[in-house]
């Protein structure tokens, strides 16, 4: 069973881009496009990891983390907070007390994305 990873941004282009270097590089990907579809994701089980926009409809990225830092059931998910606002870049430390692990601001690269992910989900030698 691949590693599940949660993406919630509204921007499709950003799911378009992302997906395949995320599922080639051994996860499964499930997206959402707003804080709210990321919190029934996040609490249905097993998402080992999310990368959450700051700037979603519905619920913001900062709603939806405070949220799963909350929730018993999603308080350990490890949590990749994006943005392509620039105001919250100056932000980050701040933004990392609500429990982001990483903060990353748009653009960057899909390989920077995969880079992350490995980071905080260390794999073994018998994950392909």
């Amino acid at each position: 069973m691949l590693p599940k990873i949660l993406f919630a941004d509204d921007d499709p282009l950003m799911h378009q881009l992302y997906k395949p270097h995320v599922e080639r590089a051994g996860y499964e990907w499930i997206g959402a496009s707003n804080g709210r579809e990321a919190m029934a994701v996040a609490a249905s089980g097993d998402t080992r990891l999310a990368v959450i926009d700051i700037v979603m409809p519905e619920m913001d990225g900062l709603a939806t983390i405070a949220k799963l830092k909350n929730a018993e059931a999603t308080k350990t998910i490890p949590v990749i907070l994006i943005t392509g606002e620039p105001e919250y870049y100056a932000r980050q430390r701040e933004l990392s007390a609500v429990g982001a692990a990483v903060f990353m601001t748009k653009p960057f690269g899909p390989g920077q994305l995969v880079e992350a992910i490995d980071r905080l989900l260390p794999r073994t030698a018998s994950i392909p």
